[in-house]
């Protein structure tokens, strides 16, 4: 499957415009590596940690593994109504600068985007109306607020260029979770036409204002009975997903987190061999790490299964943490975790292009 999908992305990569030239090396490149092994993925990484906000040039992963994560995590949230920080309290200039130097580095970026409830004006996990979808469709009542909305976005993604003024690759993951009913956007809250319109939306506006440059992400949530028929139900079509990813978190019991990341990710992968399709775990993580053998003796075991390109483990903050940090019993394991050659720091791909 990999060899297969790699000449089917160099075969593709001549003849393209610029921008979408971007978008096919990024591809092409995760499929290298996707043949190595998997890449390391961080949330919100050189902004704060366990210990420490905001001071530049910090981040907990390379100072407990001694080199930054492969891939960087960023949310968008708030861009949509002007603000100037992020939902996270991320200010949107620095934002731009760490995705300037990341990518720099040799990194892979990828961003979230959790936007605000345009009908109620709660956050995006605001669930009292289940019309939000639909009024913000073509002929809805919230439409042309929500054109508003997405010219913001594309404002601030088309600001992302590097000092040749060329758009940076990035791979753009909106809408995720889908097949839970904690956002607005959720099995719930709209039927399934009412989501993949709203997918079509925001995927054929930004490409109308020149953003080729994305990888689509679809990724929806953990599911215990997640059948590719269930799969399928809200999926936008092979036309319209670049990467195929899994927001899978323990929440509860160790096992139904291994009998299920299993399940989902086996059926994932078909799905992904038959439809020449990158695989991903997209958010993953234990929150407060309370077992510290966590990431050698519960997680890597399963990823060693699949052919995932890269895993992204959530944000360490002061109040919650997902990631290693410096002084922290997990660390050990974790060092221990990325000293497989199968898993992949910075340093293991900055080379390849």
């Amino acid at each position: 499957m990999k060899h297969k999908i790699i000449l089917l992305l160099l075969a593709c990569c001549t003849m393209l415009p610029v921008k979408a030239q971007i978008r096919q090396q990024l591809l092409n490149r995760l499929a290298t590596l996707q043949a190595r092994g998997y890449m390391v993925g961080h949330q919100d990484d050189p902004f704060y940690g366990l210990t420490w906000e905001w001071e530049r040039g910090r981040s907990d992963v390379k100072e407990t593994a001694g080199d930054y994560p492969a891939v960087m995590g960023f949310e968008i949230g708030g861009i949509e109504v002007g603000d100037e920080k992020n939902l996270d309290s991320v200010p949107f200039t620095r934002m731009r600068e760490e995705l300037l130097a990341h990518h720099r580095r040799g990194g892979i970026l990828t961003v979230s985007w959790h936007p605000r409830n345009p009908l109620t004006g709660g956050t995006a996990w605001d669930v009292s109306d289940t019309t939000v979808v639909r009024s913000i469709l073509p002929g809805g009542n919230m439409h042309r607020k929500f054109l508003l909305w997405m010219k913001n976005v594309k404002n601030f993604l088309k600001s992302i260029k590097d000092e040749n003024e060329r758009p940076l690759p990035i791979i753009f993951r909106p809408w995720h979770e889908n097949n839970g009913s904690w956002f607005w956007w959720g099995q719930n809250l709209c039927s399934a036409e009412e989501y993949k319109a709203l997918w079509c939306m925001l995927q054929d506006y930004l490409i109308s204002e020149g953003m080729e440059n994305l990888v689509w992400s679809y990724s929806p949530n953990l599911d215990e009975n997640f059948s590719e028929e269930k799969f399928l139900e809200r999926y936008p079509g092979d036309n319209r997903v670049d990467l195929i990813g899994l927001d899978a978190y323990q929440w509860g019991a160790e096992k139904d987190f291994v009998t299920q990341i299993n399940d989902n990710l086996s059926m994932m992968t078909r799905y992904c061999e038959r439809h020449d399709k990158l695989l991903a775990l997209t958010e993953c993580g234990l929150k407060n790490l309370p077992d510290p053998t966590w990431w050698t003796r519960v997680l890597k075991p399963q990823m060693d299964k699949y052919p995932i390109c890269y895993f992204l483990f959530w944000r360490n903050a002061k109040h919650e943490f997902f990631g290693p940090a410096p002084g922290e019993k997990n660390a050990f394991y974790f060092n221990d975790l990325v000293r497989n050659s199968n898993v992949l720091m910075l340093n293991d791909i900055s080379k390849v292009k």
